[in-house]
């Protein structure tokens, strides 16, 4: 598993580095070769916040999760069982998925800051859509923990926006 640490407005010192390796080589075990694995983590300091933010690439899907806590050491702590629980929630469905699929969604996420300007858009993100169907879409919305999701529909053949509802169920607004 290879972690690249780094900090926005902090110092990542050499026992900062250590307890977060430390504690984010326990998700090891969880994946099959470990070695293919990518885990960015960024620490930053908002006000009396220590903020921690974990992206895990793999070749199959990516991982996300952010905490904040007062305590750095205890956002670390924080953010690594939140990931433990994605993966153990999501296990099946991804064992399923995977081992019956030959494909594999892989994702591209490029990120530019945006020049301030009047219409207040303070960031571009650019992505490469791979083509999925629904349900994989949704899965890897969860992953990601986010609220909205960006593919390429196979079923609908045009690019589709996956969004969570407030009531807890999905919709989906396809392209033309």
């Amino acid at each position: 598993m290879r972690i690249n640490i780094h900090g926005d407005k902090i110092k990542v010192t050499d026992s900062i580095r250590e307890y977060t390796e430390q504690k984010l080589s326990k998700l090891e075990k969880y994946f099959h070769n470990a070695d293919d694995i990518n885990m960015g983590v960024v620490l930053r300091v908002r006000n009396n916040e220590q903020i921690i933010e974990v992206t895990s690439s793999t070749p199959k899907f990516t991982l996300r999760a952010e905490e904040h806590h007062e305590d750095l050491y205890a956002a670390i702590d924080l953010v690594v069982d939140k990931l433990e629980r994605q993966i153990r929630k999501n296990k099946t469905r991804l064992t399923n998925r995977y081992h019956r699929e030959t494909k594999v969604p892989e994702f591209n996420f490029d990120f530019e800051e945006a020049v301030e300007n009047e219409n207040r858009i303070v960031r571009r993100k650019n992505v490469d859509t791979k083509p999925m169907d629904e349900e994989e879409a949704i899965l890897q919305m969860e992953l990601l923990n986010h609220d909205f999701f960006i593919f390429n529909n196979i079923d609908e053949e045009c690019v589709s926006v996956l969004y969570r509802r407030k009531d807890g169920q999905y919709g989906i607004i396809n392209t033309k």
